[in-house]
């Protein structure tokens, strides 16, 4: 059993209702739709007190169940106007799980800036927030822990969520007790800045209790071999994310200079694509950076890294495949040392790099800056973290930037920035940012690999919806999508190690049903909130122009796609 709290901010009132068996397993993604339903979320204002904004840790946090310890942060989202589930590594859900907490909803907006303090033996504390104000999230983090310790984990508010800047996510500690792992996308820091929650505190204690223990330790040991047996894992521990752009550069499915290009380096010579994850191993491990690091505890992909300058200082921790293709090649990029800086001011600002690369592209599409400068780049980011009128303007996102700046090329899907897969190329990808209820997300539904050249629009509707279905369940439980090989596969060895963990009576169909109640619960909240089918559609100039160096187009709007989606869902 674990508790679960409804923290009414206004009233520093919290109400805590007791959890067990199947309502501590369908916890995360699930969870948040299916309260944000039941509360007619879908017409409130995103930033006005009706916006209920729910943390929800799966069945196994606070366990060294590999990958199984990520946190999901739900609202309605005040970037698109959708249904919004972000979910983060760190260490938060761990602290949670063994807080023995489920999860908690902030409800109404306080008065003054609070932080939230969840101690041991239950107690809720609220304190005075107004001394951490204004400043970056690094050093609000190394405060906190001066004053709370080291065996506590944080979740920020940075400067951007303070004024409500829409790109504005998160910020989670990792294991080493950095503001790095952000919950994202959707502006869920808007909604905890709108709240006047400048962070909160959780405590580490130990293991939670478990139904049997001797088996839930038998499957984390099994899990990890199972995983360990992956190909796809080894990449991941090698290379992190970062070698996805290997692949995505050399199919010409990267953004690049505004998503006007598919490759940043032809690599079939001599020269070698910089921002890809073989580069950036190498030259990591060549100046004594690390090239494995595990983004929350237990986890054996350790698919992060923690990369270091030419003296072997740290710079930042993670350079991810997202912010390469947004922050890096999007931006016109090239050199690692540029792409490393600037991600580690837009964590120490606490927001989205997918969103914050998309929306410089736009500016210097309009002519504001040009293409690879760094430069100005920093001066655009020094602008959010003052809070000038300008700064403000640019923390609102790619879409409210191009759509003032008269841009034609917006690279989003219902307001959100269109992730680092060129839909033109990457095809069931594609169709999985424009389907899902979430905005442009690529964890929804991520099939880079699928060779979908000339395919129909039922077969590759068919791929995505099947896996847009596993990744909801995979995010309703807590699980990482990265150890899919063996957690989608293998779905009667995951749910006997949850129903050892919390003694629930789950059925053998509990995955895709799961999936699919979560999908149904997302798309009834979109429709509530007024979106229809012309809101799926991808933005225009990727039907009207060929990408280089594939020379595609974008085939199928969202007209296209419907019949299979119906097919698919009957």
């Amino acid at each position: 059993m674990r508790q679960y709290h409804t923290i009414d901010l206004a009233q520093r009132r919290v109400e805590t209702e007791t959890l067990a068996g199947e309502a501590l397993v369908k916890a995360g993604r699930y969870h948040i739709a299916k309260t944000l339903n039941a509360m007619g979320v879908a017409k409130v204002d995103p930033l006005g007190p009706d916006n209920p904004l729910i943390f929800s840790a799966g069945p196994l946090a606070g366990t060294n169940f590999s990958n199984a310890n990520r946190l999901s942060v739900g609202c309605k989202s005040p970037l698109t106007g959708g249904i919004k589930e972000a979910n983060a590594g760190g260490n938060f859900a761990f602290a949670l799980g063994q807080l023995e907490i489920a999860g908690f909803t902030l409800t109404g907006q306080s008065e003054d800036w609070v932080m939230i303090h969840l101690k041991k033996g239950g107690e809720i504390e609220f304190l005075d927030a107004s001394d951490y104000l204004g400043e970056g999230n690094f050093k609000t983090a190394e405060r906190l822990h001066e004053r709370f310790g080291k065996k506590v984990s944080i979740a920020l508010c940075g400067l951007v969520g303070e004024y409500q800047g829409l790109m504005a996510g998160v910020a989670f500690s990792d294991v080493d007790l950095r503001p790095s792992r952000l919950a994202a996308r959707g502006g869920v820091g808007a909604v905890m800045g709108s709240k006047k929650v400048k962070a909160i505190i959780a405590e580490l204690d130990r293991m939670p209790p478990l139904h049997e223990r001797k088996q839930v330790m038998q499957a984390v040991k099994s899990y990890r071999k199972q995983l360990e047996e992956q190909p796809a894992i080894r990449t991941f521990q090698e290379q992190g994310t970062a070698a996805v752009g290997d692949y995505t550069n050399t199919v010409g499915g990267i953004p690049v200079k505004n998503f006007s290009q598919g490759q940043a380096t032809d690599t079939s010579g001599e020269e070698r694509f910089k921002l890809g994850g073989d580069y950036l191993r190498e030259l990591n491990l060549e100046r004594g950076g690390n090239t494995t690091h595990a983004c929350m505890p237990g986890c054996i992909i350790q698919c992060s890294n923690v990369y270091a300058d030419k003296d072997g200082n740290e710079v930042v921790s993670p350079v991810e495949y997202e912010t390469i293709g947004l922050m890096g090649t999007n931006c016109g990029l090239e050199e690692p040392d540029d792409l490393a800086a600037l991600n580690w001011q837009a964590n120490d600002l606490g927001v989205d790099t997918i969103e914050l690369g998309a929306m410089i592209g736009v500016l210097m599409e309009a002519g504001k800056g040009d293409f690879g400068d760094a430069a100005y780049m920093h001066t655009v980011m020094d602008e959010m973290r003052s809070g000038s009128e300008e700064g403000r303007f640019y923390a609102q996102g790619t879409q409210r930037v191009g759509e003032g700046l008269s841009v034609a090329r917006i690279p989003v899907i219902k307001g959100q920035a269109i992730s680092a897969y060129d839909p033109r190329v990457i095809e069931v990808t594609g169709i999985s940012m424009q389907m899902t209820a979430q905005g442009a997300d690529h964890t929804a539904g991520n099939l880079p690999q699928y060779d979908s050249k000339g395919k129909p629009a039922e077969e590759l509707v068919e791929a995505s919806l099947d896996l847009q279905a596993l990744c909801a369940t995979t995010d309703s439980l807590g699980f990482c999508i990265f150890g899919r090989s063996v957690t989608l596969v293998k779905q009667d060895f995951i749910l006997q190690a949850l129903k050892d963990a919390v003694n629930a009576e789950l059925p053998a169909d509990f995955f895709p049903a799961l999936g699919r109640e979560t999908l149904e619960l997302e798309n009834q909240f979109n429709r509530d909130a007024g979106f229809t089918q012309k809101d799926d559609d991808l933005p225009e100039f990727f039907y009207a122009e060929e990408l280089a160096p594939s020379n595609q187009k974008a085939r199928f709007r969202a007209n296209d796609l419907q019949p299979a989606a119906d097919a698919w869902w009957s």
